[in-house]
């Protein structure tokens, strides 16, 4: 399985490829010019493996949420590569790739609600817990909203645990930017969180880890369908990324 991974959802712009469970990475935070760099780095990866486009099984892709021109440009590069190398692609979420790298550094988390940073006063969060093969797997929707909107589900409550006999808070971390942007929402959560990381952002590593079960149960996409995910009302009508026109290696 070879599987290609991008990401510029954040000012973390990385690309990975994962080869039958080894990994070359790249990444680098950037205050600007994720497009100067992704395909670069997208060249770089490719070289490093010796392989072509034409021979991966799949290009993955951070589909959001988060910084909107950012997301454009994963799906638009994605789909570009796509259509070239006659490839079909394995949306991510960037929130589940957040919790995926929880997961993988905290071997004692079961539970982490992702807040991200969404600007004008708001964060995009949701809520994982740890799947199968310690996969972060959603336990409802995605949203975007003020900070004083975010809750944990009701199965994560204090309550819903002592009804089952279990004590504590039940490895339930915090990650992501949203946390550092908004100190009130850290506040809120004190209590019933068991600690928090502000510093993580999403990576292309964890996108390609992600996608690695969806490609192998077939859940694929055709290239037109690199379709970004925003949450917010006034570009949900937006869903047609530009297709960047690339030539395969």
């Amino acid at each position: 399985m070879r599987i290609l991974a991008l990401d510029t959802a954040t000012e973390n712009c990385s690309v990975a490829l994962l080869i039958d469970g080894r990994l070359v990475a790249r990444e680098a935070l950037l205050e600007r010019g994720n497009a100067e760099h992704i395909l670069p780095m997208t060249d770089e990866v490719l070289a490093e493996a010796g392989l072509a486009l034409s021979g991966l099984t799949a290009i993955a892709f951070g589909r959001g949420p988060g910084a909107f021109t950012g997301v454009r440009l994963a799906a638009s590069v994605t789909q570009g590569l796509a259509f070239g190398a006659g490839l079909p692609v394995v949306p991510v979420s960037d929130l589940q790739a957040v919790a995926q790298r929880v997961f993988d550094t905290e071997t004692g988390a079961a539970r982490v609600l992702v807040c991200s940073d969404a600007r004008m006063h708001e964060v995009y969060w949701g809520c994982f817990e740890r799947g199968p093969e310690g996969l972060a797997a959603p336990v409802g929707a995605e949203r975007v909203g003020r900070p004083g909107t975010v809750t944990l589900p009701a199965a994560w409550s204090g309550e819903a645990r002592a009804a089952e006999g279990r004590s504590g808070p039940g490895g339930v971390r915090g990650a992501g930017s949203g946390f550092r942007a908004y100190p009130q929402l850290r506040e809120a959560f004190a209590a019933r969180v068991e600690g928090f990381d502000e510093r993580l952002l999403p990576r292309a590593a964890e996108i390609a880890r992600l996608a690695l079960p969806e490609v192998a149960a077939g859940r694929i996409l055709s290239a037109d369908q690199a379709l970004p995910v925003y949450l917010r009302d006034e570009v949900a009508h937006s869903t047609q990324a530009p297709v960047i026109k690339v030539t395969p290696h």
